[in-house]
């Protein structure tokens, strides 16, 4: 059986990094190709929702909003609180599931394809890096010339740029957590007014500069959690971006008039020269700085057009695909995980679904005893808590469902009303006729009504003198 000709050494270092341990800067060429197209739409398309999202509304309220400071979640127009953290705890476990088995049956397709880092660093930053210096050939000839105008007004004019998409990005990112609506108190209003706003914005500016300007594919490869990951995630029937090193090797040069006897591989490094993170694909798949952007695909395909070689050299393959030729095929791994992620799919749409809009928390006030009346009831004071999760406000009255015969008395005021994404809070007496208890402690149920319509009920302890 063929084997890579290259050895494992590769894996004992990072292509950004020299033997010194100082930064090596990468100058991949510009892309060409059919996935580099279709990657080019794909981002396009998330591009546009990612900074439309703020402004998009369902219901009047936004699509998306992670106000952490407020404890206010609002996902696709459905406003989540502190209360309902146990819903966001299911949907971030049903999340990262979901991740696990992705990666395990598609590899790290959502970080070539998908992810923020890399949709902005090569469909926006290295763009504009294409157009102000050129491919690769002339960025690095730029970076070793004299200071000169020419180089000036490039440099200036590509970090120019740099800092207003960052400034953009910035503005998209904290509109994502504050709201669109407060954003834009804090760009018309005068500065004094909004200091705290205006240092995040700045702060946020500053590293999405820094993080596109000089950090670049080192997010991948050092900052990131789920590249990390991807070791302990991946196995060999993954499919992940490999070169064919059964047809490809042994490698050599392609001669003219010279009878070829090697393998498809010509050696030509275009692999390794379109690559955003500085890896050599054909020393063999699932290495760490690899996100799977298809880049050495697009490359490989086009010289082996140009050298009438068979296509997809490089592809997405398995280890397993590659070494044996067999087709993909489902584990029982891939399985076990469908299910687990199946059942938590079912069970977090029907909390989604039987979720309450309006929820209420009724306590018995501490501290306070029963009380008797001169006409033969019990009285117990409690405090309420009622929270709106709709962009509708509701004037509210409470009644005691169970038992049927009891009243309830407000306290300092004569009614409710609970505002749009807000929290109204009231005292009230309870109050039941003595021959209806008993026990010292009975249930009951308090429900919660606008406009004659029961919208959410509460049970809770009603304490009476011993029979």
């Amino acid at each position: 059986m063929k084997t890579p000709t290259s050895t494992e050494s590769f894996r004992d270092s990072i292509a950004t990094v020299d033997a010194e341990g100082k930064r090596v800067w990468l100058y991949p060429k510009q892309p060409k190709g059919a996935l580099y197209r279709a990657r080019t739409w794909i981002s396009y398309g998330l591009l546009a929702l990612l900074f439309a999202g703020p402004w998009l509304r369902i219901n009047g309220l936004p699509v998306l909003l992670l106000n952490l400071p407020a404890r206010k979640f609002i996902i696709f127009g459905q406003i989540f609180w502190p209360q309902d953290f146990f819903i966001l705890l299911l949907a971030m476990m049903t999340f990262v599931v979901f991740v696990i088995l992705f990666t395990v049956v598609y590899g790290r397709v959502f970080c070539g394809w998908v992810c923020p880092q890399t949709i902005f660093m090569e469909m926006v930053f290295r763009r504009i890096e294409y157009f102000f210096e050129g491919d690769a050939p002339q960025q690095k000839a730029l970076d070793k010339a004299e200071w000169n105008w020419n180089k000036t007004w490039r440099k200036t004019g590509k970090h120019a740029v740099y800092l207003l998409i960052s400034f953009l990005i910035a503005n998209t990112f904290l509109a994502y957590i504050i709201g669109s609506e407060e954003l834009v108190k804090i760009i018309t209003d005068t500065p004094a007014e909004h200091l705290g706003g205006l240092t995040s914005m700045v702060l946020f500016t500053g590293v999405f500069y820094a993080v596109f300007a000089r950090f670049r594919e080192q997010v991948c490869t050092i900052a990131c959690p789920y590249g990390r990951l991807q070791g302990v995630m991946l196995d060999k029937d993954s499919l992940v971006v490999a070169y064919d090193y059964q047809r490809g090797e042994p490698r050599e040069k392609m001669r003219k008039n010279k009878v070829r006897t090697a393998g498809d591989c010509i050696d030509c490094h275009q692999c390794v020269q379109v690559c955003p993170t500085g890896i050599d694909i054909r020393n063999g798949a699932q290495q760490l700085e690899c996100t799977n952007c298809t880049a050495c695909i697009d490359a490989c395909n086009n010289i082996m057009a140009m050298v009438n070689l068979p296509p997809n050299l490089i592809r997405h393959a398995s280890e397993n695909n590659i070494a044996t030729g067999t087709k993909f095929r489902v584990t029982g791994r891939i399985k076990a995980l469908s299910a687990v992620l199946t059942v938590l799919l079912v069970v977090m749409t029907g909390l989604l679904v039987s979720r309450a809009n309006v929820a209420a928390t009724v306590l018995r006030t501490p501290g306070q005893l029963f009380q008797k009346t001169d006409h033969g009831t019990i009285t117990n004071l409690y405090n309420i808590s009622v929270i709106n999760k709709t962009n509708q406000p509701y004037p509210i009255e409470l009644r005691i469902l169970e038992p049927a015969n009891g009243n309830i008395s407000l306290v300092g005021t004569d009614g409710l009303k609970l505002p749009a994404q807000g929290i109204t809070e009231g005292v009230f007496f309870a109050e039941l006729p003595a021959s209806e208890l008993h026990t010292t402690s009975s249930k009951i149920r308090i429900g919660v009504f606008s406009g004659g319509k029961l919208i959410t009920e509460e049970n809770t302890k009603f304490l009476a003198p011993p029979q």
